[in-house]
Formats: structure tokens, C-alpha cells, sequence
């Protein structure tokens, strides 16, 4: 099949006779081994690369029926032919055909006729290879597809894609593209069940294409792992448009045959994949820089207060959400706001944008805490009536320290004084709901205190509840670091996972 010698076994105890049949094989081009015995002949179809077995029938360990059977069982796709000179009848013959041979031929025998008769089983039987190999290609093909289409990130496409094209040819194999931001990557694999690394790559894709094209080349110009010795490469281009970097996919030119293309397929599907992934790098992009454009630039200067915040967009794989945070100064008092809306998309992102300016004008008009509140929420219910959103206000008067704060459906705020740890509540329903709402909650922040505030994405987790999240910032939030920056780095980093999977928002205030 891959246009190399065929080797045949040819299996009989008399010396005679396997002489006559290895000389007419030979003369014919085939290459030949022999056996005296069925003993022998399972040994050598278990160490040598073997085609097809020519097997007497008649052994002196073994009859050739059991020996058929034998092979049969451990390598279906081997053709055997039986030959006797003394199994010659017709109930010989179908009980050879019944226990698996593929031909059966009687004494005596023409050369013509075994050539013949090998030449026509080899056909079917290599017809067959090529139609497994292509049903296995294809089977790696489609499950490649399905793991490049979902990777989380552009690094683990590339690995998936790589360890993928090193299933399917059962060789090493290397996958290039390039990024949203322009950095040409490979993802490199040694073979099948290897696992696969990503490591920078520079290709010249000068002249390539639109489409999927495929060429030979030295395996020096993509020295990226071991090529096999005495070989050359096969390299598949695909480039879906011409304002985009094309993917190579790279394998042994040996593993390929001109009736599998699955090379350019599978080249076209991770494309596919690249420039999805791609779109939506960029497509995160633009939405979190966006986002972050809506929040405050800056944090205002306030005798004697500390401040901090620390905003973190969803990871690259989720999309961005509608948390916010105001801090501004206001007729000598500080009005700080945090909240979140309900949903992650960059509809979120703007509804979070009229919710923080909407917050911003009933401040400046002179509202307290609940009354801005009130406000925000007919606002809501009037133009945004499908959305939802928590919302927590605190006006501070930082001379005295007198706090004025109303929350709607946000998570309380922690208070950290001299390592003691409170969760100020004030339970009232969320925005885009109509229903009463508790009168604003009054007290005085000591000298030396900490307000912590926050939204879920720091504490909220798929297998822990809502209190143990609380419970394990209190825990973390119960030292807080002379440097507020400092200490609100050291709760992400404590509390938010790896990857995070929603919005974080957290400011901390502090009265000197």
C-alpha cells in the first residue's frame, strides 16, 4: 500500500516444496521468508512485517487449519492462502474457506496460478487497508475538529490540534498559526499519546494562497521535532482570508497516500478553529476595553482616607460582565458606589454604564443613599424593564466619619477593625424590582477601620456556597496589609481562582 516490497511467508515442512514455491514467488518480486512448522510461522507473523502467508495444510505440529486460525485471530487483515497436496477435496477446501483462508489452491500447482491468486488476494486485502486507514483518519478528523473547536484559549487549540494530526498519522506532527496579537505560535507534538507543547515559530508566508494548498519540503525548514531520517515533510497550508496569517499543519511525507487526503481536511478544520478563536480574542478585546473606558479613571485624593480598588475582567475565555464601581468627592462627602448587573455580554456592559451615570446624577443632585436607590430603580423599571442589577451606595463625611449606606440585593460590605471582622447588612431587595425598601442604615466608621466592598465573582464558587465564600474572605480580609493596593491584590490572588470565571470588582476604604 505504501508502495514498498511485499514480504510473504510461505509455511510447509517439506523442503522441497517450499523451495519450489519460495523460487516462483521471488522470481515474481515478492520478498520471502519461510517456516518449517505452525510454531514457527506464529512466532515470525508476530516479529516480521508480514503481507500475506502462503500455508500448507498438512504440518507436523499443527494443522494448517489451526494455524489459519490463529493468525486470523490476532491479525484479521492478514491474507493467507492455503496449498496441499493431499487435502484436495471438496469438503477440504470449504473447511479451509470456513476457518478463515482467503484462497485455497491444490496440487499441483502452476506458477502462474499462485501468482495470480497472490496478486488477487494482496488487491483485496490492500483495497481494504486503504479503506481502514481512511475510515481511522477520518474518525481522528472529526474528534481533532471537535477538541480545536473547543479549546478555551488559542495555546490549547494548537496542542489539541498538534496532538490530534499525531494520532491520525501516527507520527510527529506540527500545527503553526498566528494570534490576534500578531505572535506566530507551534504547537509541537512527538507522537501519538505524546503530549503536546507550544513554543514560538517564525514562517515566511510570503506567496501562500487562499484555500488549502499542500507541498514537500526539507524537514530543516521546520525543525521543530525529530523528523523521521531518510524523509521529507509534507506541509498543508490553509488560509481562509488574505488579510489573515495561514496555518500550517506539518507531518512525514510517508505517512501520506494520494487516495487519504485527510492531511488538507484536517488543515481546513483547525483553520476554521484559529480564526474563530481568533474573532473572539478580538471580539473580548474590544468589549473589555470598553468596559474598563465606562469605570472611573482615577481615584480621588481624600484627607484622611486610604483608598484602593481592584477591577479583573472574566478570563479570555468568558465574556466580559457588568460590574462597576464609583468613587468621586461630592460636596465634602465621599460617594462610593459598587454594583453589578445581571448577564455577561458587552449588553451588560453598557446597561452597567447608564446604571454608574444614572448613580453619578442623583448624587450630584443631593439624594442620600436610598432616595438615589429609588431613583435608579424607576429608572430601570422604566427604560431597562427586562434587567437586573445590586447596587450598594455609602456617603461618608470623612471628617467625623459619619456613614450614610443603602444597599439593593448587594453583598455586604466588610468592616475590619483591629482584626476583628463584621459584614455590615443591610438586606433590601435588587434593582428592577418594585418593593419597599428599609431606610438607610447610619453609623460612625472609626479611626482605623476598613470598609471592604465586593462584587460575587470574588467569593462566589461552582462547588462552595455563598456563606463558606464569605466565610473564606472574612478569614483572608481579617489582616489588612498597610498598603491597600497590596491588600487587594492579596484577595484575588487568595480567593478568585486561576481562571476567573466572572467580573471582580473589590474597593477598600480606609480612615486613618
Amino acid at each position: 500500500m505504501d508502495g514498498g516490497p511485499t514480504t510473504i511467508l510461505v509455511v510447509d515442512d517439506s523442503r522441497t516444496k517450499r523451495y519450489l514455491l519460495v523460487s516462483w514467488l521471488t522470481r515474481a518480486g515478492f520478498t520471502v521468508l519461510e517456516a518449517e512448522n505452525g510454531a514457527e510461522a506464529l512466532a515470525r507473523v508476530e516479529v516480521d512485517r508480514i503481507d500475506l502467508v502462503v500455508l500448507d495444510v498438512r504440518l507436523p505440529d499443527l494443522s494448517g487449519y489451526e494455524v489459519c486460525e490463529q493468525i486470523k485471530a490476532r491479525h484479521p487483515a492478514m491474507p493467507v492462502i492455503h496449498v496441499s497436496a493431499h487435502a484436495v477435496d471438496v469438503a477440504d477446501r470449504a473447511q479451509g474457506l470456513t476457518r478463515g483462508a482467503d484462497a485455497y489452491l491444490t496440487e499441483p500447482i502452476e506458477p502462474e496460478e499462485l501468482i495470480a491468486t497472490t496478486r488477487a488476494v494482496l488487491r483485496y486485502y490492500q483495497a481494504r487497508q486503504r479503506a481502514e486507514l481512511l475510515a481511522e483518519r477520518l474518525l481522528g478528523l472529526a474528534d481533532t475538529t471537535v477538541a480545536v473547536h473547543a479549546a478555551p484559549t488559542f495555546a490549547r487549540l494548537l496542542e489539541a490540534a498538534a496532538e490530534g494530526a499525531a494520532q491520525i498519522f501516527k507520527s510527529p506532527a506540527a500545527v503553526i498559526a498566528e494570534t490576534f496579537d500578531g505572535d506566530c505560535l507551534a504547537g509541537v507534538c512527538a507522537g501519538p499519546g505524546a503530549v503536546a507543547a507550544v513554543v514560538p515559530w517564525v514562517v515566511d508566508d510570503t506567496g501562500v494562497p487562499t484555500g488549502a494548498t499542500v507541498r514537500v519540503e526539507a524537514p530543516a525548514n521546520w525543525g521543530l521535532v525529530d523528523w523521521p531520517a531518510d524523509d521529507t515533510v509534507t506541509v498543508a497550508a490553509a488560509r481562509l482570508r488574505e488579510d489573515r496569517a495561514p496555518l500550517y499543519v506539518v507531518v512525514p511525507t510517508a505517512t501520506q497516500t494520494a487516495r487519504t487526503p485527510v492531511l488538507k481536511q484536517l488543515a481546513q478544520a483547525v483553520a476554521a478553529a484559529v480564526e474563530a478563536q481568533r474573532s473572539f480574542d478580538e471580539e473580548h478585546r474590544i468589549a473589555v476595553t470598553l468596559q474598563r473606558s465606562l469605570l472611573p479613571r482615577g481615584l480621588p485624593t481624600v484627607a484622611g482616607l486610604d483608598l484602593a480598588v481592584r477591577y479583573e475582567p472574566a478570563s479570555a475565555q468568558t465574556e466580559v460582565g457588568g460590574d462597576f464601581y464609583e468613587l468621586v468627592m461630592l460636596d465634602g462627602h465621599l460617594l462610593l458606589a459598587i454594583g453589578d448587573v445581571a448577564g455577561h455580554s458587552l449588553h451588560a456592559a453598557t446597561v452597567m454604564a447608564e446604571l454608574r451615570h444614572a448613580v453619578r446624577a442623583y448624587a450630584v443632585e443631593g439624594h442620600q443613599p436610598g432616595e438615589i436607590l429609588h431613583r435608579v430603580n424607576e429608572l430601570m423599571r422604566t427604560l431597562l424593564p427586562n434587567e437586573l442589577a445590586t447596587l450598594c451606595v455609602l456617603l461618608l463625611h470623612p471628617p467625623t466619619g459619619r456613614v450614610r449606606l443603602a444597599s439593593a440585593g448587594h453583598l455586604p460590605p466588610l468592616m475590619v477593625m483591629d482584626g476583628k471582622v463584621e459584614f455590615v447588612q443591610h438586606s433590601a431587595p435588587l434593582l428592577g424590582v418594585r418593593a419597599p425598601r428599609p431606610a438607610d442604615l447610619e453609623f460612625v466608621l472609626p479611626a482605623g477601620a476598613t470598609l471592604v466592598f465586593y462584587t460575587d465573582g470574588l467569593i462566589e464558587r461552582r462547588d462552595a456556597t455563598i456563606d463558606e465564600g464569605l466565610a473564606a474572605l472574612a478569614g483572608v480580609a481579617a489582616t489588612v496589609d498597610g498598603d491597600l493596593d497590596q491588600f487587594c491584590a492579596r484577595l484575588l490572588v487568595e480567593l478568585a481562582p486561576p481562571e476567573i470565571q466572572d467580573d471582580v470588582a473589590v474597593v477598600v476604604l480606609r480612615r486613618r
